[in-house]
């Protein structure tokens, strides 16, 4: 085996499915793994999902699931799409892991021991989707700096990391490895934005929420997600601080951490603080891969922006997914996806350069040759032209993909797919048919011509493997390793080429924006339920904070009372079937929310004038819903 080549992604976040620019990481790390394979690397890839947090207790709470079954459920899925989608990974780890878990109880104790922990308060307001901790100062307008939303003021117990003892530390190792962070760009965001302002130290453990794994010497507490979540890039490789497994030694540091520009100080200022902690070598690379918007916005369910990688990939195919993402993200700046560019990409570089030539250049042998590949014979110079950009393309494409730059590299793969097609205009080989002095020359454009595709076929395999092999399937199964493309003409002469099939057809526009449409719609009406109602549907009913005057039972019925309310500039009265939960007295004094716009009806005999709301706990308990005192009378709801 050859050198060894660990990397990894982030861990997932099990709290939803994920969608496509989720989904980019993993199809990006996949390529990376992929190339270093073929150039003899010893790969251990490795991906998986974070399932522990209050974010994750809650939504599991919401379902009436416990937070295992929640997890579980979505990690599942996660697994399912990261599969679908081709990545090749060594190890799948999940936090809920036993060995994970014990292994973080250990890294705690350890740190907690040697003095790097310790116990605290935390004070100060807490963004419950991005799990972190913000000061007054760092509030954006009130809200959280990293997404915008509502942060809540948290006080309590906590043990606190020491960071700012490791901070001069930090630096000097980003000083003195130049590619530690990449690109550029976030290496200098992370110096003037944390490093230099100073380093607090970082709360590590929560008694608010009790889904994380508990602190075994303190059991109010557990393992807040970042040493939790960071962790597991050594868990999953046998660390242990007391008997690290001999896969660890042999593949630790990691050679790449593939990360989202999102999550970049944790990974290039939390992480490394808490490795030079464990007496760890710190990873060689950190690669920040920018977001991929939907159209010119960021991916949310809220907006109604979101694209799913599996339902995008029913709609085109999983290789033509992935040559859209990996060949139209910038290598530092966000990317874009919309479905008018994927079918125009899938029209001019799939269909039209790659899937024409080879078509076009199978169905010459066949009619030319019978199928058989020739013999080349005498070379001139746009066949040494060709020769040599293939040879240059392939150069360029290495050091490319070395550097994370796949975009430029397929940019690299299809040029020499647009000089093949160009060659063959050069030499027209349909016009060399019809001059027998000119069949040898013909039979070295056509030799030629498969063995551009080879070098296309054989660059494409991280890209799009599957569509890859099929046409290296096609024109007689050739070598595919990167070592053969160090010189151009590997493919035999006189072997059959199997029958040129249409790899990709082009796409009507107009006609596949309207079956998306149509599917996008079907799929909403699958996951709405039936009685859902509009905003406007909505709008049309009234709210308004009443207050109980007066309240006495009904006669004639056993679960009716009759309330006299005040909302402020009028009063009504309601009945209401409460009666077998509440005593007249316990309501008087109550402010309660009524349907105020709902039509007057006679219930034994009495007005009611509206409904008041209460909670179904069950069929043998309800519960009204009462209003803060502070809310005015007749104060409207919406």
């Amino acid at each position: 085996m050859g050198e060894k080549f660990y990397l990894t992604t982030a861990i997932t976040y099990a709290s939803r499915k994920p969608h496509i620019g989720n989904t980019y990481e993993i199809i990006l790390t996949d390529a990376i793994a992929r190339f270093k394979r073929m150039q003899g690397f010893d790969v251990h890839f490795c991906t998986g999902t974070d399932e522990h947090g209050q974010k994750v207790e809650d939504l599991a709470k919401n379902e009436a699931l416990k937070p295992q079954q929640y997890v579980d459920r979505v990690s599942s899925e996660i697994k399912r799409i990261w599969d679908l989608m081709g990545s090749s990974y060594d190890t799948f780890i999940r936090t809920t892991d036993k060995y994970h878990v014990k292994t973080v109880q250990k890294i705690f104790n350890k740190l907690y021991n040697q003095g790097d922990i310790y116990k605290g308060k935390y004070k100060g307001w807490y963004c419950v989707p991005c799990e972190s901790f913000w000061t007054d100062n760092q509030l954006v307008g009130g809200k959280c700096p990293e997404c915008g939303r509502e942060v809540k003021k948290t006080e309590e117990d906590a043990y606190f990391f020491r960071m700012s003892k490791y901070q001069d530390r930090l630096m000097e190792h980003i000083k003195n490895n130049c590619d530690f962070i990449v690109p550029k760009s976030r290496e200098n965001e992370m110096i003037n934005n944390f490093l230099k302002p100073g380093l607090q130290d970082l709360c590590v453990s929560r008694t608010s929420f009790k889904w994380g794994i508990p602190v075994d010497f303190d059991p109010k507490h557990v393992v807040y997600v970042w040493i939790d979540a960071l962790a597991n890039y050594i868990t999953a490789i046998g660390y242990d601080p007391d008997n690290p497994s001999e896969e660890f030694k042999k593949l630790w540091p990691a050679d790449l951490h593939v990360i989202g520009k999102d999550i970049l100080r944790f990974h290039t200022i939390y992480w490394p603080i808490m490795l030079m902690a464990l007496d760890l070598p710190l990873p060689k690379k950190i690669f920040g891969h920018p977001w991929l918007l939907s159209g010119e916005s960021k991916m949310s369910k809220s907006v109604g922006n979101v694209i799913y990688a599996d339902e995008l990939s029913e709609m085109f195919s999983v290789d033509a997914v992935r040559f859209y993402l990996l060949s139209n993200m910038p290598y530092a700046q966000d990317g874009s996806i919309t479905y008018e560019n994927i079918i125009a990409t899938w029209n001019s570089e799939l269909a039209n350069t790659l899937g024409n030539l080879v078509k076009r250049t199978g169905d010459m042998i066949y009619k030319y040759f019978d199928g058989v590949v020739p013999n080349p014979g005498i070379e001139q110079e746009l066949d040494k032209n060709l020769k040599d950009f293939a040879m240059s393309a392939f150069e360029k494409y290495i050091s490319l993909m070395d550097s994370f730059k796949t975009a430029d590299a397929i940019d690299c793969i299809m040029s020499l797919a647009r000089r093949c097609n160009k060659y063959i205009d050069e030499t027209a080989p349909w016009v060399l048919i019809k001059d027998e002095s000119k069949h040898e020359m013909l039979a070295t454009v056509l030799y030629n011509l498969l063995e551009g595709i080879r070098f296309i076929s054989v660059m494409l395999l991280p890209i799009m493997p599957t569509t890859a092999d099929e046409i290296l399937n096609q024109i007689g199964n050739p070598a595919r390793t990167f070592e053969s493309l160090k010189s151009f003409g590997s493919i035999k002469s006189g072997i059959k080429i199997k029958k040129p099939k249409v790899l990709f057809s082009r796409l009507d526009e107009e006609k596949k924006l309207k079956e998306i449409e149509d599917k996008i719609s079907a799929n909403n009406k699958k996951s709405t339920p039936e009685n859902v109602i509009t905003i406007d549907q909505f709008s049309n009913v009234e709210l308004k904070v009443f207050e109980v005057i007066s309240c006495e039972k009904i006669e004639k019925s056993k679960k009716l009372l009759k309330l006299q309310l005040d909302g402020g500039n009028e009063k009504r009265q309601v009945v209401s079937g409460i009666s077998a939960w509440y005593e007249p007295e316990e309501l008087v004094g109550k402010k309660v929310i009524v349907v105020s716009n709902l039509k007057p009806v006679k219930l034994c005999g009495e007005l009611s004038q509206g409904m008041i709301l209460s909670a179904d706990i069950s069929e043998d308990d309800v519960k009204v819903i009462f209003v803060d005192k502070s809310v005015p009378n007749g104060t409207k709801l919406r």
